[in-house]
């Protein structure tokens, strides 16, 4: 006997779903094994919270503080790199609070993760947000040999598996303080990067300061907003 329409469409959209929840099931797993980036196209990336337990003494992280323009061929991991970012940026002691100090509590800084060897995260160029400890995609694909050329083609920025690039708003201090207000950024943003050689040296990821590059090539290689001025960038990775 044949089966009636509606039974049929009704079977027939039973199966879809559970088509469905089973590939949505079959997606969960392979997200927490680390099979698939975890960045989905222009949603916000939530990170690991930043590893607060271990002691390690202010002495022995100064003592190990080093420049290294040699990097290892593996990839970083997500909490590696949330690591730096917080440290660099993120929020303490409060939900105003910053890391590293700021004039007037005006945050000019800007800290953008050029990722292209990151474990689970799609190459591209992340905003971080310290608000929430998240990244947000704003640019697609690997940018680590644009940023190298705009950095007077020094090898280790593309070597290295991802960078931090730190910039600076100069109108969020000026706008309080005048031209003396750009001289604030510019020593928020030696404390951001401190902190950043701090937590590598904890961490045992290698990085070093680039500061030779030129600005707006910077700003295109990573389709960065017109009024972001670079500071800094910190190439980073797994030692040799």
């Amino acid at each position: 006997m044949e089966t009636p329409v509606s039974d049929r469409q009704g079977s027939q959209g039973t199966r879809r779903q559970a088509v469905r929840r089973a590939a949505g099931w079959a997606l969960a797993a392979m997200l927490l094994m680390g099979a698939v980036p975890v960045a989905a196209k222009d949603s916000p990336v939530s990170l690991p919270a930043p590893r607060l337990g271990a002691a390690v003494p202010l002495q022995k992280l100064l003592s190990g503080r080093s420049s290294s323009r040699s990097f290892g061929s593996g990839s970083v991991s997500l909490q590696q790199a949330a690591d730096l970012l917080w440290a660099a940026q993120g929020r303490s002691h409060g939900a105003e609070g910053r890391t590293a100090p700021s004039a007037g509590a005006l945050y000019p800084l800007e800290v953008y993760l050029v990722a292209g060897n990151v474990a689970r995260l799609e190459p591209g160029v992340y905003r971080y947000r310290p608000a929430g400890h998240r990244l947000v995609r704003t640019a697609a694909g690997d940018r680590r040999v644009p940023l190298a050329g705009a950095a007077l083609d020094q090898p280790w920025v593309e070597a290295a598996p991802a960078a931090l690039v730190i910039v600076g708003v100069y109108e969020r201090t000026t706008g309080k303080y005048g031209q003396r207000g750009i001289r604030y950024v510019h020593l928020e943003a030696g404390a951001a990067m401190e902190n950043v050689y701090l937590a590598a040296s904890a961490t045992g990821l290698a990085t070093v300061m680039v500061g030779a590059f030129r600005d707006r090539e910077v700003v295109e290689a990573l389709r960065l907003p017109h009024n972001a001025h670079p500071l800094a960038v910190l190439p980073f990775g797994l030692p040799p």
